[in-house]
């Protein structure tokens, strides 16, 4: 079947899923291990005041590896460097806006910046590893938590 292009805009017919980068950053914390969290605002109500890694949408042009970095200090005022691919999830459901495939990546963090919630973030914060469950963590984001935890 093939898709036909629009005669008007010159977009195809196809539905692709949107493009999703979210950053892991680790540091050794008195109390362990702990990670860069963001607290999550109203979008979508279902996260509200959860903890999800600092991340959103790729734009389009945006190389994912920027857009990371970008999305880190956005949201946390932490400064990233060193994006590596760590694990992509891409489940259709995951996210309840629309289907996105998120690319997750660690990140070097610059650990002297001192996190500060901005954009779309209530609050950012280091959390330790062993505080974070499936009930206080949003979406599917307890999957990468969990890989540090083992």
């Amino acid at each position: 079947m093939a898709n036909e292009k629009c005669n008007i805009c010159g977009r195809d017919g196809y539905r692709s899923p949107s493009i999703t980068v979210d950053a892991v950053a680790i540091r050794n914390g008195v109390d362990g291990r702990e990670l860069l969290m963001i607290e999550r605002g109203p979008d979508p109500p279902v996260w509200e005041g959860k903890y999800a890694f600092p991340g959103g949408f790729v734009d389009y042009g945006e190389d994912p590896e920027d857009a990371v970095l970008r999305e880190m200090l956005e949201e946390t005022g932490v400064r990233g460097t060193n994006p590596r691919v760590l694990h992509i999830l891409g489940a259709p459901g995951r996210d309840p806006r629309k289907h996105c495939v998120g690319l997750f990546y660690q990140v070097d963090a610059n650990l002297d910046d001192v996190p500060v919630g901005a954009d779309d973030a209530v609050s950012a914060t280091w959390i330790p590893v062993e505080h974070l469950s499936s009930e206080n963590v949003a979406a599917d984001h307890i999957k990468i938590v969990n890989m540090f935890k083992e």
